[in-house]
């Protein structure tokens, strides 16, 4: 399966199907990452990522828990689309004989994913503030994940408009670092990483079976073909 060529169309539908399903499975448990991270010190709400869905889930019942859903399952596609085409288009200019050095392949993977996130960030933010109004209203994948954790809650913060009186706000990615530490301390920083974890594990599982079983390709397949 490895080797086999998969049609851009088919990625597409792979990607966007894969995203769909990913999203509505484990969006619950970004929503709790992203209310864990944006708790500070004065303002500490949920104590745990079931306190904090058993909340959610009595305040705003249960559709609350996916705040801010429609604007990923909207866009997931779009998303998905973006970053096969420019993997594609970086993989394209960058092989010699139709052969990737593995630090090509890295080059080729970080060009699409720096032109995902310069498509996605709005959506991100639109995203967090939906996710996290929740958790103002109630007051007044892994190793990897975990690792990439303390970005996250810098993102997080950074994202999130909406401030409670009592809680820090923050000119730049220095000045988050500098507060966080100050005030919160370095434990801050893995704020969500189980939750994190949860999300990202799930939604490359789901990926890998959705291309394995060649949704994509067997979509296609109804298709008339063109006659060459």
């Amino acid at each position: 399966m490895a080797d086999k060529q998969i049609s851009l169309p088919a990625k597409l539908i792979n990607g966007g199907i894969a995203g769909l399903i990913g999203v509505t499975c484990v969006f619950p448990i970004d929503l709790a990452k992203t209310r864990l991270q944006n708790q500070q010190n004065g303002s500490r709400l949920y104590t745990s990522m079931s306190d904090c869905l058993i909340k959610t889930i009595r305040s705003e019942g249960y559709f609350g828990m996916y705040r801010g859903a429609a604007v990923n399952l909207t866009l997931v596609t779009p998303e998905k689309a973006i970053k096969l085409a420019a993997n594609d288009f970086f993989r394209h200019h960058l092989s010699k004989d139709g052969k990737l050095t593995l630090f090509k392949e890295m080059l080729a993977g970080c060009g699409a994913g720096t032109c995902q996130v310069i498509v996605t960030t709005p959506m991100e933010m639109l995203k967090i503030q939906l996710q996290d109004a929740g958790r103002l209203g109630c007051v007044a994948g892994s190793t990897a994940a975990v690792a990439v954790n303390p970005v996250d809650v810098i993102k997080t913060r950074l994202q999130s408009l909406n401030r409670g009186s009592t809680e820090d706000t923050y000119s730049g990615v220095t000045d988050c670092i500098r507060k966080i530490m100050r005030n919160e301390g370095p434990s801050a920083f893995l704020k969500g990483a189980y939750c994190r974890a949860l999300v990202i594990a799930p939604l490359f599982g789901i990926a890998q079976v959705v291309y394995f079983l060649g949704v994509g390709e067997f979509i296609l397949s109804f298709l008339p073909k063109k006659d060459n």
